[in-house]
């Protein structure tokens, strides 16, 4: 039966890992979060005893063991936050590979517009003076620009409702005179 996990850095093809709570606390090693010295870095975290790893799975990505408390392990997660994990589950030592994905720029529209997505956002936004008069409001004309005051009120129907909505100022604010 094969399990597929995350490969931290550091691991080469054909190295041998151990798994348990008598495991040296080398990198690529998994074992129980209460025999896991404080101060090392870990991935593939355990939520539940048992789960599989559900926590600091992406490139890059690990926490930290902070302290052994009796409530559990102290774990500071990638966000930041500090949250406490029973002392059975298991944690893989070491940084997931893969760090700095995030660094290469997209090169093409393609892989960026698969990525956004995935995530379900609308991409790309375009612009309503680039449009058409049929499809915006700011639309149409031979250069860009809205053609009418972009102000328009709270109780406008759907579809005329774009711009600054019931806006009580909009430029630059004027500098009152002393008095």
């Amino acid at each position: 039966n094969d399990v597929y996990i995350p490969a931290p850095e550091g691991m080469y093809v054909g190295q041998s890992i151990e798994i348990g709570s008598g495991a040296p606390a080398e990198t690529g090693n998994i074992k129980t979060l209460g025999r896991i010295p404080e101060g090392t870095m870990i991935c593939n975290i355990e939520l539940r005893p048992g789960d599989g790893g559900t926590m600091a799975r992406s490139s890059g990505s690990f926490a930290l063991v902070v302290s052994h408390t009796p409530a559990g392990t102290e774990l500071r997660m990638p966000s930041g936050r500090t949250i406490h994990v029973n002392d059975k589950c298991r944690a893989m030592i070491g940084v997931v590979a893969g760090a700095g994905r995030t660094e290469k720029p997209f090169l093409k529209a393609g892989p960026k517009w698969f990525l956004q997505k995935s995530r379900g956002r609308k991409w790309p936004v375009v612009k309503g003076q680039a449009m058409i008069a049929a499809s915006h409001p700011h639309g149409g004309g031979r250069h860009k620009h809205a053609g009418k005051p972009t102000t328009v009120g709270r109780d406008t129907p759907p579809g005329r409702k774009v711009g600054n909505i019931a806006a009580r100022q909009t430029g630059r604010a004027k500098r009152r005179s002393a008095r």
